[in-house]
């Protein structure tokens, strides 16, 4: 809980500023005293009558206001907190505190805190990949600030999708109770949890590549899940457009084979948790340049197999995590292939999913999946990625708390 926690939240301008209403609202409830900032362009979203009701007091807007300097000041609102949230960051937010300005109040109070800063970015997909605030986002993060989200979604504005919505309040919550080891319950804490997400390509030539088509948001939410549950995480991520999760040791791969090499480097876990789709082929011989069509056949491609991950650790001796999970992404007959993939890979649970066209389990946010254990099926009902991670973590927490 956040019992009598002092938290600072300083508002950006941007439409998703409606949702930090909410997360007062959260924070509230879970005892926390809050002050809250709002920059000139939040107030053109929300007004700061309505988070100050919800916050329990004034809201502090100008930098060069005499009452609010002789009253509080910004340099004793930097400092008189247990952290500082900034609720959206927008990317010109982020780009001052990068850079240490401090030309308003907001700005002005990040340059000047010693205390935690936990950043939920909040703004256009193009924006968010720009190479200004990526840099920007690595100056922030070398300095010790914590950043959570952007989540992928649509957009306010014409209905554009990418990464670039700002977290939901109640993960902003689980990201300042891990920020300030506040959480009420951290049943993997002091357990080792390994993740691999999102698919593999393997190079055909220079330029071209095999591939599948997964997201790799299943497995980047169980990652989050897990850490949240006090595990430490490594997450071993093919090529994928989403950020890493807050409090993750992420290792970034492309190949099946390079994916295979650093989950055995990151051994010994507790747990493993294999959401990865590892692509089953590889090119023999991909072409050291680009393959040209010259108006004859096409190029025959000779494939082998690459490693089977998951059965390679499920069937270890040495270093063997407690608890293997495997995942069985099928079109048909999910129940009978996710059966006869438990026994031939020797892995102890395996989820299993439709993503069949339609399912719109592939790319998208939500899925419906089946447990598979060797005790029976449980069929879970259709939910939120996030959800599914959480109660997967749930029975994981529950499974090594047994054993220990």
């Amino acid at each position: 809980m956040l019992s009598s926690t002092r938290i600072l939240l300083i508002i950006g301008g941007g439409i998703a500023a409606y949702k930090s209403l909410d997360l007062i609202r959260r924070l509230r409830e879970r005892g926390a005293t809050m002050r809250v900032i709002m920059t000139e362009a939040a107030q053109a979203f929300v007004t700061p009558l309505a988070a100050g009701t919800l916050a329990g007091g004034r809201v502090f807007t100008d930098l060069f206001d005499q009452a609010e300097e002789f009253d509080v000041g910004h340099i004793r609102l930097a400092r008189e907190c247990d952290c500082v949230v900034v609720a959206p960051a927008t990317a010109d937010l982020m780009a001052k505190a990068a850079h240490g300005l401090a030309n308003d109040l907001a700005s002005a109070v990040l340059l000047a805190t010693d205390k935690p800063v936990l950043m939920a970015p909040a703004m256009n997909p193009r924006m968010w990949q720009h190479a200004a605030t990526r840099r920007n986002l690595a100056t922030l993060k070398a300095d010790g600030a914590a950043v959570i989200g952007p989540n992928d979604g649509e957009m306010a504005e014409g209905g554009e999708r990418g990464t670039g919505r700002m977290a939901e309040p109640l993960e902003i919550v689980a990201g300042i109770e891990s920020l300030l080891g506040r959480g009420t319950e951290k049943p993997l804490r002091g357990r080792r949890v390994l993740v691999t997400s999102g698919p593999t390509h393997e190079p055909i030539d220079p330029v071209r590549y095999v591939a599948n088509r997964s997201s790799g948001k299943q497995g980047h939410a169980i990652a989050a899940a897990a850490a949240a549950a006090g595990a430490e995480v490594i997450l071993v991520r093919g090529p994928v457009a989403l950020p890493d999760p807050h409090g993750v040791t992420t290792v970034k791969v492309e190949t099946a084979r390079d994916m295979l090499a650093a989950v055995e480097q990151a051994l010994p876990a507790d747990a493993a948790v294999f959401a990865a789709a590892v692509a089953d082929w590889r090119v023999d011989r991909p072409g050291g340049g680009k393959i040209k069509k010259d108006g004859g056949k096409p190029p025959v491609l000779s494939l082998v197999e690459n490693p089977d991950i998951l059965a390679t650790i499920a069937r270890r001796k040495a270093k063997r995590p407690e608890l293997v999970v495997g995942f069985a992404a099928e079109t048909d007959r999910v129940l009978d292939n996710a059966r006869a993939k438990l026994a031939k890979k020797g892995c102890d649970w395996i989820v299993a999913n439709d993503v069949s066209v339609g399912s719109g389990v592939m790319g998208g946010d939500l899925n419906s999946v089946h447990l598979i254990t060797r005790e029976g099926v449980e069929s879970w009902p259709t939910q939120s990625k996030a959800e599914v991670a959480r109660n997967l973590v749930g029975r994981i927490a529950a499974v090594l708390g047994a054993k220990r």
